[in-house]
């Protein structure tokens, strides 16, 4: 359950939405609990564009850079005020977008991700692999600091069940880095064994690549981590990813005043 004395965090792949969905997963979005929420699988299109403004309309801070034309990115969208996160990569920037927000305990880092997916072909895979390396380079080591790095890795953890062929050593390597460099899995702290899964395929299998892992400071204060299936399993669902909510047992500072982003537009309509 969330509360004021927890700073509450959701990563929800948006699917790349037209205006009519997105309007759908705005008023889904707008009723969430949680301050912070970190889209992946964001474009430079009408649906994405739409809810940059809504959200930016109703006084939320929006960070959202733009994916070049027919490329794919993370936009953060917070109650809390925000300031630039002094972490990214060079090689696909828009993957990788950091914020910081301010707690009773200290800064706060918000790192959301967006990991290339890839099929067969050498060039998908070596996309792939280099944005992997960028961020084993570029972020920083989880033992000092309070960090959050959460969204969709396109990854699977190396105990995943059931084990899928398809996926190459270094895409585990990725998951195996977050522990050698002291994070810990958010949703494996609470619950080390359950079987769950974010994107489930047309024959029913299933694979958890939506994750959030914590900086080891943090880790005591993980009180929740867990998916949220109703977006993709809805009728008329909104997107093909269950959500993932983590609650952090630290008070957030720097509310903002916003307004209701889904009477943005009427609002705007009625000042001028």
């Amino acid at each position: 359950m969330t509360s004021r004395s927890t700073c509450d965090v959701l990563t929800f792949n948006l699917n790349n939405p037209s205006r009519e969905r997105a309007e759908r997963q705005l008023s889904y979005l707008a009723r969430r609990p949680e301050p912070v929420l970190v889209l992946t699988e964001t474009a430079d299109s009408a649906g994405c564009a739409f809810l940059e403004e809504q959200f930016t309309a109703a006084g939320y801070s929006v960070t959202f850079p733009r994916p070049g034309r027919g490329e794919r990115g993370v936009m953060i969208v917070s109650r809390l005020e925000t300031r630039p996160g002094p972490y990214g990569v060079e090689y696909l920037p828009h993957r990788a977008v950091a914020v910081v927000v301010d707690t009773d305990a200290g800064p706060l880092d918000v790192i959301g991700l967006y990991v290339p997916s890839r099929d067969a072909t050498e060039a998908k895979t070596a996309r792939k692999r280099q944005f992997l390396e960028q961020c084993r380079t570029a972020l920083p080591k989880g033992r000092d600091s309070a960090r959050i790095v959460l969204g969709d890795f396109n990854v699977l953890e190396p105990e995943h069940t059931p084990r899928y062929r398809f996926f190459q050593q270094f895409e585990y390597s990725f998951y195996e880095w977050f522990g050698a460099a002291g994070y810990r899995d958010a949703f494996r702290v609470l619950q080390p064994a359950a079987l769950e899964y974010s994107w489930v395929g047309r024959t029913g299998d299933g694979y958890r690549y939506d994750h959030a892992h914590v900086s080891t400071p943090l880790a005591d204060t993980v009180r929740g981590c867990s998916y949220v299936h109703e977006p993709r399993t809805m009728e008329n669902r909104l997107t093909d990813h269950s959500a993932l909510s983590v609650q952090l047992a630290v008070t957030p500072t720097g509310l903002l005043p916003t307004a209701d982003p889904t009477r943005a537009d009427k609002l705007a309509s009625a000042l001028f």
